[in-house]
């Protein structure tokens, strides 16, 4: 006759979770966040921003159309445009953001400041 199975081991099951916490508590530190550093900006009026400084402004619109100097700037011309421009505005880019403008034409209009060597950029709303 057989003897009924009355106990469960659980050693090899405690090994298991043991190894799994040491490549965790291994592997952990070596993760790196990606993300981006933001600064968050103080409460200025508008007006005095305007008047002191010399901060190239561009709107993307709610077509996710690109304005700036009041004039419509085509995608392919982006990063000419700021680049020929980024020398008259020493303080930065500012871009203004209609509501319903698609994230992908801000980030464009981003990156076509960044490869045109502007270092400070902000966004309004």
């Amino acid at each position: 006759m057989r003897d009924s199975f009355n106990e469960i081991n659980i050693t090899p099951l405690t090994d298991i979770f043991l190894v799994l916490l040491i490549i965790m508590m291994v592997i952990a530190p070596m993760l790196d966040q990606q993300g981006l550093n933001l600064a968050v900006p103080e409460i200025v009026n508008q007006e005095d921003i305007v008047k002191d400084s010399k901060i190239m402004n561009f709107t993307v619109t709610d077509d996710n159309k690109y304005i700036f100097d009041e004039n419509e700037i085509s995608v392919n011309d982006l990063e000419k445009v700021v680049s020929e421009h980024s020398k008259d505005f020493p303080d930065g880019l500012l871009i203004q953001v209609d509501d319903n403008a698609e994230h992908g034409a801000v980030v464009k209009l981003m990156d076509s400041a960044r490869n045109a060597g502007v270092t400070s950029i902000s966004l309004s709303h």
